[in-house]
């Protein structure tokens, strides 16, 4: 079916801003034309029956790591994006590490886009990094387009000269200066180094190298010093913020006061904090090891309550896949030498379907809020990604509701194939993806339109809350 035919999704349930509606949708060059109970008369050249499935807005996924240049053989745009189409996702930021060089400098971000030209099989776009020494760089990146910058306060790990650093406390105070100079976005990895260090070596010279130990090292009081410290130089610096991955409601509600003090700050939350627990990451072993770690049922269940609430911006996977050789248990380091990061960007939305939506009754245009129209909004893609409108770019999934199976190795589109959802059962599957108007995805034939995606960069680079953008030709 080519894009530029009308054509139309009939009978879905369409989950909409406010509601969940059986509705006819009408696509034409890529956007949503027509949205009403029943379109007829129309000069169509197919129509799709979607009665009995949902279909939703494609889940823009904001943090993902495909690991180019250099280190596609942990995972590429290809191989990350059919996974990501396959999860229902039409749009994607991948993160400035863990290829090398890590995009913090304009020859590495072209490098880059030369790279993901012609290769993901649905739009993305490319954040920058802040890392030390590299402050004269951030002009260049805002000016050709990157969606935000990304910046650590405890050492990221990685391999190779060159691979991406963590910022100390000067360094990043002047870089929040820079930033917010230029009207930009900065996104923080917030685990206090000192205390993470500290603890980790005291471990290890105890010899305690087991998944339990892990967690201790790692302490949700390490998430609240680093979050406190980071709002404290927003609140002088006058930087928008975005914390990613936080772990734990303290620190959502730590978020939640300054933003009832004014300041620009968001923060997201991934699956994996939501859906599993420390003992998981026990059980599981290293393909649930992340970092901030995995928490308590206790701390999930304060999770859910705070999404509920509202607390939450927004979901995003963390895809940070890895060869799976490299999650394994060692020799010398035990569960402390095996590489942490979740390899989930396909279970994204099936995961909050089921622990959202299924098990907590939580309404389906929230989640869509969640996991599409607030991450679009926040980083500049709201006119044209995150939601089911006349006007918007017809990025769909359709999901039947009533497919239940388990998660197999066999499955995953990725280019490693472990995960620690594999075995879970999923009461929904993925029907089909859509990319502005074109099939990019369907459960009987997988990725069907390959290479077709897009880079999108902002309109105004980094106005915090902005909702215009270009797409790059």
């Amino acid at each position: 079916m080519d894009a530029h035919e009308e054509w139309i999704i009939r009978g879905g349930n369409v989950v909409l801003e406010d509601e969940v509606a059986k509705m006819d949708i009408a696509i034409r060059n890529g956007k949503i034309t027509e949205i009403k109970d029943r379109i007829s008369g129309t000069s169509a050249s197919k129509i799709v029956e979607a009665d009995g499935q949902i279909v939703m807005a494609g889940v823009v996924d904001m943090h993902v790591h495909l690991n180019e240049p250099n280190f596609g053989h942990w995972e590429g745009f290809e191989t990350g994006s059919a996974a990501l189409a396959a999860g229902g996702c039409t749009a994607y930021a991948d993160m400035p590490l863990n290829g090398n060089p890590p995009t913090v400098t304009l020859d590495a971000l072209r490098h880059k886009e030369r790279l993901a030209q012609g290769r993901s099989a649905v739009d993305y776009a490319l954040w920058g990094g802040l890392v030390p020494g590299r402050l004269d760089q951030l002009r260049a990146l805002a000016d050709a387009g990157v969606i935000a910058f990304k910046a650590f306060m405890s050492n990221p790990g990685g391999e190779g000269e060159g691979r991406f650093r963590e910022v100390g406390e000067d360094e990043l105070r002047e870089g929040m200066r820079h930033i917010a100079g230029l009207g930009g976005l900065l996104a923080l990895h917030a685990e206090s180094d000192e205390m993470t260090s500290r603890l980790t070596a005291e471990a290890l010279a105890a010899g305690r190298t087991d998944a339990a130990a892990y967690a201790l090292t790692r302490p949700v009081e390490a998430e609240l010093e680093a979050v406190a410290s980071a709002l404290a130089l927003a609140e002088e610096t006058g930087c928008p913020l975005h914390f990613v991955h936080i772990s734990s409601p303290e620190a959502v509600d730590l978020i939640q006061d300054a933003k009832q003090r004014g300041l620009d700050v968001t923060l997201e939350t991934c699956p994996h904090y939501l859906t599993l627990s420390e003992e998981d990451m026990i059980r599981i072993g290293p393909a649930a090891k992340c970092a901030p770690p995995l928490r308590s049922a206790f701390l999930i269940e304060g999770m859910w309550e705070r999404l509920k609430a509202g607390a939450i911006d927004f979901i995003a996977s963390d895809h940070s896949p890895c060869p799976e050789a490299m999650k394994a248990v060692t020799e010398d380091g035990g569960f402390f030498g095996a590489w942490g990061g979740i390899a989930g960007a396909q279970s994204t939305l099936l995961l909050m379907l089921e622990e959202g939506w299924i098990k907590r009754g939580i309404p389906l245009p929230q989640l869509s809020k969640l996991l599409s129209e607030r991450p679009a909004g926040r980083f500049g893609l709201g006119r044209r990604k995150g939601k089911i409108q006349v006007g918007m770019d017809a990025d769909l999934v359709v999901i039947q509701p009533s497919s239940p199976h388990a998660l197999r190795r066999e499955d995953l589109l990725q280019r490693h194939r472990h995960s620690p959802y594999i075995g879970r059962i999923f009461s929904c599957s993925v029907a089909a993806t859509y990319c502005r108007g074109r099939l990019v995805y369907t459960s009987e034939a997988g990725i069907v339109s390959p290479g077709a995606g897009r880079r999108l960069t902002p309109l105004k680079p980094h106005t915090a809350g902005r909702s215009g953008e270009v797409v790059a030709p």
